[in-house]
């Protein structure tokens, strides 16, 4: 089966639950140009703003997760659950996939749940190492389950295929040259260089923590390139002026490659598409997981990296012991040698190929038996 393929990607809430699908979407249309590729998730949500904008369609449901604390939100799930799968049901009507993918997050669970009791083709790919809900309530219902990291196969016994592939990264990430990418952001070219990031938002307890070591990392030669977030720039701003040449603050960095490129350790958190950049870049890091994520799951990650010798794990709580632990690496080549080795070795540079291959198969195997 040759010809183009019609696919529905299902899945959000978050970023890391859209970007890998847009990854794979990227890569299925470079393998099967021509296809049909469409976008499913909430209404109220990153993908309802993100996927219109990047060119696909967009079909919404109404769905919404569960909230930690109740209100009248709550009391609406069933309903909303309800009106969802019948929304699912007239989206595959009308498109007619030959495979649905689910990306994982709340979003993604009517979709996949529809087009499995229906007789489509499924694959579900999981980011991080502690599968969410709608990953471990559906993955027995789907043809494949695809995931990140190993160890997320003791809590999956039920999938049917269980394919170890990595998380999906955009297709344009490459690795410049580390001067000319220092010298892009106005840093010396050959200097040790630490990149820091949380997030669009930042992450007060990681930019706190900096801010104490700020004196000390330019005394001592080293380069930063701060990313504090939007929320708390004005309060470090100021440093990137006071230390013009040796430390960069933005609120937000778009050039990601390049200050990627320009680091030798980065200090940030854990979510499953950051540590698969840093693996597919063979990058060491210092990861500190946020601390309200779902099922702690940014932890799970950050221990499976770490178990790999690719990281060291810091909680918010145990930031005041980051100074013993930054200065002794920067200090130390033959261990960031040994901990950006072990990060590329996690690196999944043809994750988003893998998948597309995989979403091609299972249309043919369909074809195949009809």
């Amino acid at each position: 089966m040759k010809q183009a393929l019609r696919v529905i990607f299902a899945g959000g809430g978050t970023g890391g639950h859209l970007f890998p699908g847009v990854a794979v979407a990227e890569a299925l249309l470079q393998l099967r140009p021509g296809s049909s590729v469409s976008f499913v998730g909430s209404h109220n949500r990153i993908e309802a703003r993100v996927v219109p904008k990047l060119g696909y369609p967009f079909d919404p449901l109404w769905i919404s997760g569960l909230r930690r604390s109740f209100s009248f939100s709550t009391l609406l799930l069933p309903f909303k659950l309800a009106v969802s799968l019948l929304q699912s049901w007239r989206i595959l009507r009308r498109r007619r996939p030959h495979v649905v993918v689910g990306t994982g997050g709340f979003a993604s669970g009517p979709l996949l749940y529809v087009a499995a009791k229906t007789g489509r083709p499924t694959l579900i790919h999981e980011q991080n190492e502690y599968p969410g809900i709608t990953t471990r309530k559906l993955a027995g219902d789907a043809d494949e389950v695809h995931v990140t990291f190993e160890s997320s196969s003791r809590l999956l016994t039920q999938a049917k295929r269980l394919v170890l592939s990595g998380n999906p990264v955009r297709l344009s990430l490459t690795r410049h040259d580390a001067g000319d990418a220092r010298v892009h952001f106005g840093l010396h070219p050959s200097r040790r260089t630490l990149l820091v990031f949380g997030g669009s938002l930042g992450a007060a307890a990681i930019n706190r923590a900096m801010r104490t070591l700020v004196p000390r990392l330019v005394r001592e030669e080293y380069q930063l390139i701060w990313q504090t977030g939007t929320r708390d720039h004005a309060q470090y701003a100021s440093l990137g002026a006071l230390y013009q040449g040796q430390v960069v603050v933005r609120p937000f960095i778009d050039e990601m490659d390049l200050a990627y490129s320009a680091a030798d350790l980065v200090l940030c958190r854990a979510g499953a598409t950051t540590l698969a950049e840093l693996g597919v870049l063979g990058l060491p890091s210092i990861l500190v997981p946020y601390p309200h994520a779902a099922a702690d799951h940014q932890a799970h990650n950050a221990t499976a990296v770490a178990e790999k010798g690719a990281a060291h794990v810091l909680r918010d709580e145990e930031l005041e012991k980051l100074e013993e632990i930054l200065f002794p690496l920067l200090d130390d080549d033959a261990v960031l040698g040994r901990m950006a080795s072990a990060s590329a070795a996690l690196g999944r540079p043809r994750a988003a190929y893998e998948i597309a291959e995989a979403v091609i198969r299972l249309a043919e195997q369909k074809e195949g038996r009809s």
